[in-house]
């Protein structure tokens, strides 16, 4: 019996978004959205304040893999920036983790007919984990 898995991309957000870093990350992103079906999560540890060019980012991210079938969720978002983005109407657009562990199981829950969870969630590359992005196999 074969189980296939689908990566869940891992993306940190940066603290304050500039135009020449939104390129950089959504060119970072057009890699990954080769898959089907792309899943991402996206870390906004780093995210003090929601302001447009961060809203913007989401929403691009968002609107790339929604093209593709795929489906965003942020994870630790603080608690300014959650008030911020249900304010907005986005949590109607994103669905919101408290941890980037728990976006990364929300991927899992009933897709994998209760494989112990050493079986759901592999590092695939370590090298970019050090970088700040890192790749989860689902």
């Amino acid at each position: 019996m074969t189980i296939r898995t689908r990566a869940v991309r891992v993306h940190h957000v940066p603290a304050k978004v500039t135009s020449a870093e939104e390129r950089a990350f959504l060119q970072d992103l057009q890699k990954y959205l080769e898959s089907e079906r792309p899943r991402f999560v996206l870390d906004c540890s780093k995210v003090q304040e929601l302001d447009n060019a961060t809203i913007n980012l989401l929403l691009a991210c968002l609107e790339e893999v929604m093209k593709r079938n795929g489906d965003v969720r942020l994870a630790s978002v603080n608690s300014d920036v959650e008030a911020a983005l249900r304010f907005m109407g986005a949590n109607r657009l994103f669905e919101i983790y408290p941890t980037t562990d728990g976006a990364i199981q929300s991927f899992h829950q009933g897709s994998a007919n209760n494989l112990p969870p050493a079986f759901e969630v592999e590092a695939i590359n370590s090298a970019e984990a050090v970088n700040g992005d890192s790749e989860f196999a689902a």
